[in-house]
């Protein structure tokens, strides 16, 4: 059994028809809902991420700034990313599940943990919103880990088609948080080459792999198991945060790098076989990208079967 986050609430980040919308929720629970999946995970309740949870990662003039601008009426808080009047509360509750997953899967209630959540984050940076994202999701979840559960060492990976160039930022000098990114490039957001590899304390502990468009599924697929393998290696996980972005898909209308929804089960069977090697099996993925509602959905089912599957 999988615990699954998938609440109402998600549907309440108001985008209008910005790519980033509720229908790519509600595809993917029509999709899980014409199966037995649902009735075979266990839907936990959660609270709201706290102020102090997200100071863990983020500056209190943008937690402020967030909340102050979706208390106005919302808009555009930058040139890609749209705030609706409860922008704010869904964003603190994204990161809330992110962090209540965490404590469950450390906890030992279950091996894995699935969030359908929204607005996305991993461009998030600690003082600017990003490219759809509000709140950095997964680094709050890493940080609460670290700093509140006896954690010492976090492994994030990162499919998403775009560069998690907030992550990136936020764990460029962090020893305890080894960081591995498979994205499209040269593209959004212009980072993620293979030379940006941390500094300081955390010299060694990033790993980009970028890949060019036209790059073959079965050289994706390789390059990334290579990658995830060195850095686990590198620093022993005691868990691994999946910024599971599905946009890498051959449908997908922003991103796309050919991958079929099949492809997702292989990428999420690397991460396993990882996190049972040095992580007890501790798996916590959270939604990122992905824009082809039907794609995303189908890939999303490949991924939680696969996340419910023993290896």
């Amino acid at each position: 059994m999988t615990l699954l986050y998938c609440g109402s609430i998600f549907q309440q980040h108001d985008t209008g028809q910005h790519p980033e919308n509720a229908q790519r929720l509600r595809s993917i629970k029509q999709k899980l809902s014409s199966s037995d999946v649902l009735a075979r995970c266990r839907q936990p309740e959660w609270e709201p991420a706290t102020i102090d949870q997200l100071t863990l990662v983020h500056r209190a003039e943008l937690i402020e700034s967030v909340s102050d601008f979706a208390d106005s009426g919302g808009g555009r808080i930058e040139a890609d990313t749209i705030v609706s009047p409860r922008s704010f509360e869904v964003a603190k509750s994204a990161a809330g599940a992110a962090c209540n997953a965490v404590k469950r899967v450390i906890a030992g209630e279950d091996d894995s943990a699935l969030c359908l959540i929204r607005p996305p984050g991993h461009h998030a940076l600690p003082g600017q919103p990003m490219g759809f994202c509000l709140l950095n999701n997964v680094a709050v979840a890493a940080k609460y880990a670290i700093s509140q559960l006896d954690c010492n060492q976090v492994m994030i990976v990162d499919w998403d088609v775009h560069h998690g160039n907030g992550t990136q930022a936020i764990f460029w000098s962090d020893p305890q948080v080894g960081f591995v990114s498979m994205h499209r490039y040269p593209f959004y957001p212009g980072s993620g080459n293979h030379d940006e590899t941390g500094s300081g304390d955390g010299l060694g502990t990033t790993l980009n792999v970028p890949i060019r468009f036209g790059t073959s599924r079965r050289e994706q697929l390789d390059a990334f198991r290579v990658a995830v393998e060195s850095i686990a290696e590198k620093i022993k996980p005691e868990l691994i945060l999946i910024s599971a972005g599905f946009d890498s898909h051959a449908q997908d209308p922003i991103g796309s790098l050919g991958l079929e929804s099949e492809d997702f089960t292989e990428l999420t069977t690397i991460v396993q076989n990882v996190a049972q090697t040095h992580a007890s099996g501790r798996i916590v993925s959270l939604l990122e990208g992905g824009y082809n509602p039907d794609a995303l959905a189908e890939s999303v089912d490949c991924h939680l079967q696969q996340l419910m599957t023993d290896i």
